[in-house]
């Protein structure tokens, strides 16, 4: 399916996921980062969070498009840039799913397409924990020719 800027606002979601120490540890493990914050619970008692937190780019990573129920645009896109705000702090037992919506479609002076996604992270109270953007160039054009073609 190719996207136009008619598709704007259109939503998708994607899996829910209940969050353990499991996750905390193996993406420390894959990213390096073993901050106490997120796996040492004495530690974590004496900052504001009172708990260990998750990694704010574990977060980012559940928010995969690609994860969602978007498959029929998700088809020939490609991620080139992407923000995330972290609002609140996501902590072990919380569950959490990512929500988007396309903001907008658009081609520019080389004549490739790209699109932009609004991002959002609830929690299973329907609090926004995380917010944000991604930017996907359009590799399929309407014609059914890849871009560049």
């Amino acid at each position: 399916m190719a996207l136009s800027k008619a598709d704007a606002g259109r939503k998708f979601s994607g899996p829910s996921k209940t969050l353990t120490d499991a996750h905390f540890l193996m993406y420390a493990a894959i990213s390096g980062d073993t901050h106490p914050i997120h796996y040492d619970v004495e530690y974590a008692k004496n900052t504001p969070f009172r708990a260990p937190i998750a990694h704010g780019l574990l977060l980012t990573g559940l928010m995969a498009l690609g994860g969602s129920n978007a498959g029929d645009v998700c088809d020939g896109l490609a991620m080139v840039e992407q923000g995330t705000r972290y609002l609140r702090p996501v902590k072990v037992g919380d569950t959490v799913h990512p929500e988007f919506e396309i903001e907008d479609v658009w081609r520019d002076d080389k004549d490739r397409s790209f699109c932009r996604f609004k991002t959002l992270l609830l929690n299973h109270k329907g609090e926004t924990m995380a917010e944000g953007f991604h930017v996907y160039r359009i590799l399929a054009k309407p014609d059914g020719k890849k871009d560049g073609e």
